[in-house]
This record gives C-alpha cells, sequence and structure tokens, in this order.
C-alpha cells in the first residue's frame, strides 16, 4: 500500500509539493443502540493538486464515511485531516461549514437543486453565505454557466432541464466560489450512459484545467476515466493506484449516441413541478 503511494507520487512528479488533502491514521466508530460500528479503520490518504481520483467501494465498505469527512461533513473519531494546509479535524460545526463553503465545491447524485429556482440563482446561491455581493454573484455564475455549456439556459427551473443538464448546474454550482477541490458524490448515478459520459468528459476538461476532482463512485466503467484509483473495503485503504490509459470521455461519445436528439428535449412534454422539494444546500 505505501510502496503503491509513493509510486503514484513519482509518478505524477509531486513528491514534493505539499499535499492539497492528508489523511492520516483516520477511525471513524458510530455508536448506535448499543452497537458498535467501526466504519473507518485507519486511512491514509494524500490527494495533490490537479489530481483526479475516483474513490470506489462497495456498499458498507466504509466510502460513504469517508466522502462525509473529505467534504467536512463529519469529523473523524480519531486522526487528523488536513485540506489546503488547514487542519480541520476538531473544528466546530460553524468552522466546518465555513471550510466547506470556501474550499469545497460539491456535486451530489440527486443533483440537491432548489427545484422552483433559475438554474442562475442555483449557481448564485453559495455566493450568498460567502457575501459576494449582487453584481459580483450574478457575473461569476453566468461564467461558470458558460463554462459548463449552459449558455442560454440560465432562466430555467429544474424540472425544464433534463437529468444531464441539471448536473452541469450543480457542477457550476461547485465550481463557482473557485474551492479549492471538486468532491462529487455519484454525479452519474441518476444519468443515462450518454449523459454520465458527457459529464465525466466536463470532469477531465475542468481536471485539465488545473482543478482537483475527488469522485466518488461504485461503476468501475465510470472510474476509469479519473487517473487514480483508490479502492476501500471493511474500512481500509484496499489498493491505491494510478489509473493505466484511463478512457477519453470524449471518444467514449462517439460511441455512446444520446438517446435524445440535440434540441429535442425542449420538445418533450416537461413533468408536472413538485408541489415541493427543494434540494439541500450546503453553506
Amino acid at each position: 500500500m505505501m510502496s503503491q503511494e509513493k509510486d503514484a507520487k513519482s509518478e505524477t512528479g509531486r513528491s514534493e509539493v505539499p499535499p492539497l488533502i492528508q489523511i492520516s491514521a483516520v477511525h471513524k466508530t458510530y455508536f448506535m443502540d448499543g452497537v458498535t460500528v467501526k466504519a473507518l479503520r485507519g486511512v491514509d490518504l494524500t490527494v495533490f493538486r490537479g489530481e483526479f481520483v475516483a474513490i470506489m467501494g462497495a456498499s458498507g465498505s466504509g466510502k460513504s464515511t469517508l466522502m462525509n469527512i473529505l467534504g467536512c461533513l463529519d469529523r473523524p473519531t480519531h486522526g487528523n485531516y488536513r485540506i489546503n494546509g488547514i487542519e480541520v479535524s476538531h473544528l466546530s460545526k460553524d468552522q466546518l461549514a465555513t471550510v466547506r463553503n470556501r474550499q469545497i465545491g460539491f456535486v451530489f447524485q440527486g443533483f440537491n437543486l432548489l427545484s422552483r429556482t433559475s438554474a442562475l440563482e442555483n449557481v448564485e446561491m453559495p455566493m450568498i453565505y460567502a457575501n459576494v455581493e449582487a453584481q459580483g454573484r450574478r457575473e461569476r455564475a453566468l461564467s461558470a454557466l458558460a463554462s459548463v455549456g449552459l449558455t442560454g439556459r440560465e432562466n430555467h427551473t429544474s424540472s425544464q432541464l433534463s437529468g444531464g443538464q441539471q448536473q452541469r448546474v450543480a457542477i457550476a454550482r461547485a465550481l463557482v466560489n473557485k474551492p479549492a477541490v471538486i468532491l462529487a458524490d455519484e454525479p452519474t448515478g441518476n444519468l443515462d450512459s450518454h449523459s454520465s459520459i458527457e459529464i465525466m468528459a466536463l470532469f477531465q476538461a475542468l481536471n485539465q484545467q488545473g482543478i482537483t476532482i475527488v469522485l466518488i463512485t461504485h461503476e468501475p466503467d465510470i472510474a476509469q476515466f479519473a487517473k487514480r484509483c483508490v479502492r476501500v473495503r471493511d474500512g481500509l485503504i484496499n489498493s491505491d493506484e494510478l489509473v493505466s490509459n484511463p478512457l477519453d470521455a470524449i471518444k467514449e461519445l462517439a460511441a455512446h449516441p444520446p438517446l435524445v436528439q440535440d434540441g429535442a428535449e425542449d420538445e418533450l412534454e416537461q413533468p408536472p413541478e413538485p408541489e415541493e422539494q427543494e434540494g439541500t444546500v450546503l453553506p
């Protein structure tokens, strides 16, 4: 395991660079109804700037617990976690919220968009928590939406967008505060194969621009778009290896034609807007 991590560092040429993410001897134990559950049992993980890392694991492996700790949604029972030079293991809930807002861009399987709010307003939301003034919010949100190919869709609500477009809005929202890392939790889980590859193409393009991406997935074919794959099993890192010959999403798109031709989604009958289904927005 240690030799694999050293090989990954040397091959990426980052062994002398301070890590962006460093988890050391992290344990997470839950106590439920008198039962002790050891979800993580001494995890060590290092991620450097500019990496594209997939974290894989079966249900119950500890993958989701690791994601929650990486995203500062939970704290380890024991061990240390540093992100962008900040030790976060013992921060208060309010302090963790600030770290999430400033350091981490989240992308979720269920998109977590506010259903009656426009794409533009959804993308502006994290900047409200960051106290960005209104004009600056609008300009940055428009730029982020353009960067994910949604120019012209700014005023569409969630029900007026396809699943792939909703996930693009979520990615724009994740980017808008210029976080240190994008943390994507099963981002293709609700998408068809073509839309999934489109999202991976977008992640690859962002990574080529130097953006660090940590992708949580249970799908081996999705993990093949990353540059490095970490496998979690029984609360431990089971393997940590560079992906040999990562898939090129742009090339893969040619082999997976869209289920709906360009522009046709506008002609489809849109589902009725739910009475109340507001998504979760993390400060």
